[in-house]
């Protein structure tokens, strides 16, 4: 997908960070070196490589690069305590953790990397993708924000594993093949490896794609969504490549910082949580920002209340849609348009590929009875293979000769197609029955 579109657009910006520009070449020629990197240690397909980062340009190159010698990504959260850490590095198996040189993140990677079988430790420089150090990247960051990177010879430094020659290929059958582990949230349970095929990911970035009424536009998309979780993933990041479009990224929400960014940048489409949206509009700087160049921005991981829908539709003139999904879909399931009808306090209708079905309550190898609420269940391409290393067969269903994802949720779906969720249980993944 990544060499298709450098094929496209090459010298084109694919990530703007705070004003300093990388290029569709230049993210994949980093991307081949640090495969290439990989590989001289011995890593390569099966191998687990991890990623503890902000929003940075090289978390790109790291991810790609991963996939590019046949490893499979684990994301780690940048917020997870160096015991959570250490916890989803001995359950994925990871080899090698790449992280930056912030104090929040490179002291519990240090802590992991002796306590653990974690091998290697990749430190990112945070100098290295700002602008300049001074100036505006003084305004961003401190220089207290920097830590001090650990001499040892596990303990690389991120120029010093970007060779400069080509990876070996690898052959990746994209069906089966594991592309990344994102582990769920484990507010109730302990947290669960999600595993992705290269196609799972892939056709989630080709249906939203698809549903997209502005799609080979111009394409210039806020990324401040965290790339570790699954919902930047498909919407920010991988969603962004396979259109040819530009990243404004930044390394955390801030409703002013995000202002100035899409007026800077002009950005088109912003993926965000509701919060966000609110948090922008209590900004006084709001009422002062051009935001004409905004088509559409969406709402997911919690309900879009209707007066903040309304609220900020009426002062952006954007458009701002309500999706759905779950960590288990890859990123986004279903939708409302972005131009045409919606229903309110719907999730609108599933993306293409994707079909949904209401299973009975007491009893998930039947459907729900017409015009009853049941559990709604989803198959499609974006569907997970399963977890890693746990049973999954009370997650899915078989119906009709096709396995069925149960989501947990409550669910109608009106006559239009328009999938109403009445119940969403406190959880963070498929129930277990």
């Amino acid at each position: 997908m990544l060499a298709a579109s450098v094929a496209a657009h090459d010298t084109r910006a694919l990530v703007d960070f705070l004003g300093r520009q990388f290029s569709y070449r230049a993210i994949h020629a980093e991307a081949r070196g640090f495969a290439a990197g990989l590989q001289s240690l011995g890593l390569g397909k099966g191998d687990r490589v991890g990623l503890c980062l902000s929003n940075v340009p090289a978390y790109l190159s790291a991810y790609f690069g991963a996939m590019m010698a046949g490893a499979t990504v684990v994301n780690y959260s940048p917020f997870c305590s160096a015991a959570e850490l250490e916890a989803q590095v001995a359950d994925s198996g990871t080899r090698l953790l790449v992280t930056l040189d912030v104090p929040t993140l490179l002291p519990s990677a240090e802590q992991v990397l002796r306590g653990s079988t974690l091998e290697w430790l990749v430190v990112v420089r945070l100098s290295s993708q700002l602008p300049f150090w001074r100036g505006l990247g003084r305004r961003v960051f401190h220089r207290r924000d920097i830590a001090t990177i650990p001499q040892a010879p596990n303990v690389f430094e991120w120029r010093e594993l970007l060779l400069d020659r080509e990876p070996d290929p690898v052959a990746i059958d994209p069906i089966v093949d594991v592309a990344m582990l994102q582990y769920t949230g484990g507010a109730s349970d302990a947290p669960k490896g999600v595993m992705f095929s290269h196609q799972n990911l892939t056709a989630n970035a080709r249906q939203i794609e698809a549903i997209d009424p502005h799609a080979h536009l111009r394409d210039v998309i806020l990324g401040v969504l965290p790339f570790f979780h699954v919902f930047a993933n498909a919407c920010v990041l991988n969603r962004t490549i396979c259109n040819g479009g530009m990243i404004a990224l930044l390394p955390r929400f801030h409703p002013r910082r995000a202002l100035a960014t899409i007026e800077r940048t002009r950005v088109t489409a912003m993926p965000g949580v509701p919060t966000m949206y609110q948090a922008m509009l209590e900004d006084r700087r709001m009422v002062r920002t051009d935001l004409s160049s905004l088509f559409t921005c969406i709402a997911g991981g919690a309900p879009l209340p209707a007066s903040l829908k309304t609220r900020f539709e009426r002062t952006t003139g954007a458009k701002l849609v309500e999706a759905y999904g779950l960590t288990e879909t890859a990123g986004v399931t279903a939708t409302n348009p972005f131009d045409g009808r919606e229903a309110p306090g719907s999730i609108g209708h599933p993306l293409p590929g994707t079909d949904l079905r209401l299973l009975a309550r007491d009893d998930a190898t039947r459907d729900a009875a017409p015009g009853e609420p049941g559990e709604l269940a989803v198959s499609g391409p974006q569907v997970m293979l399963g977890y890693w290393k746990r049973t999954d067969a009370d997650v899915f269903v078989e119906n009709d000769g096709r396995r069925w994802l149960r989501t947990g949720d409550v669910a109608t779906i009106d006559e239009d197609g328009y999938v109403h969720v009445l119940d969403r249980p406190d959880r963070t993944s498929p129930p277990r029955a």
